[in-house]
């Protein structure tokens, strides 16, 4: 639940413990973590977009209030599909493990690992390039943190294993990532006559 944030940030081992024994379901997870959590980044990409627009030289890109709503709504829902295909993954890797858990614990577990990402989005507020780029990376490696102590336990696995599937899951999630990060350039742009997609028409 929402409540989880904090202990994920201060105390990851312990809250770990706590999540895993809710035995939470993907549609409680996602009404009272993901759907909270997720809105962060599209409110303050929005706010920042519409409001403040990305500096490029001496020119500031703005999107219109309309524009920002729509791919707001875009965002929003390639970040909750990027949740669940990242839950997923968990679910695939795991599975020669003899404690493997259901897809759908698989995808409660992605929603709490990218909560950190979830809140680097901050600082999309008032958009500066490098600082955004900054914050996506402190967020990643938090991510990494996250899954590193969470998944031995998660799997009931040692921790040699949950090393290696948990590199090889990181991998495979910033290879999501970044997709997710591309479209979320192209979307944005969209509202600008400056994007880079309108150039193909």
């Amino acid at each position: 639940m929402i409540n989880h944030v904090w202990g994920l940030i201060h105390h990851p081992d312990k809250e770990w413990r706590a999540i895993n024994e809710e035995h939470e379901t993907v549609s409680h997870m996602f009404y009272h973590h993901v759907l909270w959590m997720a809105a962060i980044p599209v409110v303050s990409t929005f706010i920042g977009t519409t409001q403040f627009g990305w500096t490029i030289g001496n020119e500031s890109i703005k999107v219109s209030m309309m524009d920002g709503l729509w791919l707001g709504l875009l965002f929003y829902a390639l970040i909750l599909v990027a949740v669940a295909a990242v839950g997923s993954v968990i679910h695939w890797m795991a599975r020669n493990h003899a404690n493997r858990p259901p897809r759908q614990e698989c995808i409660v577990f992605a929603g709490y690992i990218a909560t950190p990402l979830f809140l680097s989005g901050l600082v999309a507020i008032y958009p500066i390039i490098w600082l955004c780029l900054l914050s996506c990376v402190v967020g990643i490696i938090y991510t990494g943190y996250l899954l590193y102590r969470g998944t031995p336990s998660f799997l009931g696995i040692s921790n040699k294993q949950g090393f290696i599937l948990s590199s090889t899951t990181l991998g495979i999630g910033v290879l999501v990532l970044e997709a997710l990060l591309a479209a979320v350039v192209l979307i944005w742009s969209l509202g600008s006559e400056h994007s880079i997609i309108w150039k193909f028409f």
